[in-house]
């Protein structure tokens, strides 16, 4: 048989991925879950079980939520990284990493195919396609749903005409949740003007009594939170599972799309909005101007090339050596006080931090230059603009 690895979630479009090619085409199919955060034990189980129902011969869930933090989220967190100054790339990141272990287990298996669900409409079948192209160009890429142009209906008419009647009722909300935020998709991110209602958030407001934490940063990464010492992927999901109940990260990203139209999505992303503004202010405490101007640049650029699918692109491994290095003495606390809705940044703690008193205090005292020298250097520093002035004097 035509062995065949399919990118498989449980839901409505890879179902009748896995039915149609091992029924219709013949395929041995392979199905991959790839869990970077978004997957409980339980669903885990579910979606095996599914899988196997639709005529699977194998199913496996890759654990990849460490991988997906060494090879993406860290980066992300040392270059700053929102996109439009707004959305931490919580799905668009993840599929990066989904992709490259479905190529790596395609490989082991020594498929000549590769499938997944998506349809011709939007960013996943660039970065996916992209991803296994450059990989793995002797792998033949399927996908059926975009081929075929199929309508909900018509899969779910499929399916029930070849005994697969689970409930395919399409939920209001599409949720997808993974170790670096949560994206909601619905009627009202198909307009320009409609908000997401309260009820399409997945984690409802708990608590409403503010919070104090402490972050501990070591070398640019979250190593402790109040005093407790834990892995970055721990202390990640940690912070969420606090945060989350003030109801705090919650927004909707409008951006440009890889294929060329603008797109809305709604996300909620305490944790990632928490650990990227105070990374961003232990940063603006402990490097040079010049350091943080060339960051921005870059952790932009970082961010652009990984929402577009360009991941394996060597320039990525070139400005993540750089972002990487700029982290030497990103190590402090930060104090952060949760409330509901939205938190604030109170201060740092840091033995890197440039704000040293020894050296003065900003519109106080100075301790490092004389009056004299101040007023050679504003005049030294005034000569050029001086000059431009004198020679077109009177021009318009």
């Amino acid at each position: 048989m035509k062995k065949l690895v399919l990118a498989y979630s449980g839901g409505l479009d890879t179902s009748y991925c896995a039915k149609y090619l091992s029924q219709e085409k013949g395929y041995e199919v392979h199905a991959v879950s790839v869990n970077t955060g978004g997957f409980s034990k339980a669903e885990i189980a579910q979606i095996e079980q599914k899988a196997l129902a639709l005529g699977a011969s194998s199913y496996t869930s890759i654990d990849a939520v460490s991988n997906f933090y060494e090879k993406v989220v860290k980066y992300l967190i040392f270059g700053n990284v929102l996109r439009n100054n707004t959305y931490p790339l919580s799905v668009s990141a993840e599929r990066i990493v989904q992709a490259i272990e479905l190529v790596d287990h395609a490989k082991k298996l020594g498929a000549k195919y590769i499938a997944h669900g998506s349809t011709g409409a939007g960013n996943d079948q660039v970065r996916f396609d992209m991803i296994f192209q450059i990989m793995a160009p002797e792998i033949e890429i399927i996908t059926p749903i975009r081929d075929n142009q199929l309508a909900r209906e018509e899969e779910i008419n499929y399916l029930q005409q070849n005994g697969i009647d689970y409930s395919w009722e399409k939920a209001k909300y599409s949720i997808n949740k993974g170790l670096w935020g949560t994206s909601v998709g619905g009627d009202e991110t198909l307009t320009s003007h409609l908000p997401l209602p309260e009820n399409a958030y997945p984690n409802p407001l708990e608590k409403e009594i503010p919070k104090e934490l402490r972050l501990t940063f070591e070398k640019g990464e979250l190593v402790a939170l109040d005093g407790e010492e834990d892995s970055p992927v721990a202390n990640i999901e940690k912070l969420s599972a606090i945060a989350s109940k003030y109801a705090i990260g919650r927004d909707i990203h409008v951006g440009d799309t890889i294929i060329g139209i603008k797109g809305r999505v709604g996300f909620e992303a305490a944790a990632p909005l928490i650990i990227i503004k105070a990374h961003h202010l232990l940063e603006k405490h402990t490097l040079s101007k010049w350091q943080q101007y060339q960051k921005e640049q870059l952790g932009n650029f970082y961010g652009m090339l990984l929402h577009e699918g360009n991941y394996l692109d060597e320039v990525m491994r070139n400005i993540e050596a750089f972002l990487a290095d700029t982290q030497k003495n990103v190590s402090g606390e930060i104090f952060v006080t949760l409330h509901p809705y939205r938190f604030e940044l109170n201060g740092i703690t840091s033995k890197h931090d440039l704000m040293n008193a020894s050296f003065g205090s900003y519109g106080e005292v100075n301790k490092g230059w004389t009056a004299d020298d101040a007023k050679g250097f504003i005049k030294i520093l005034s000569n050029s603009g001086k000059i431009a002035n004198h020679v077109n004097q009177g021009n318009d």
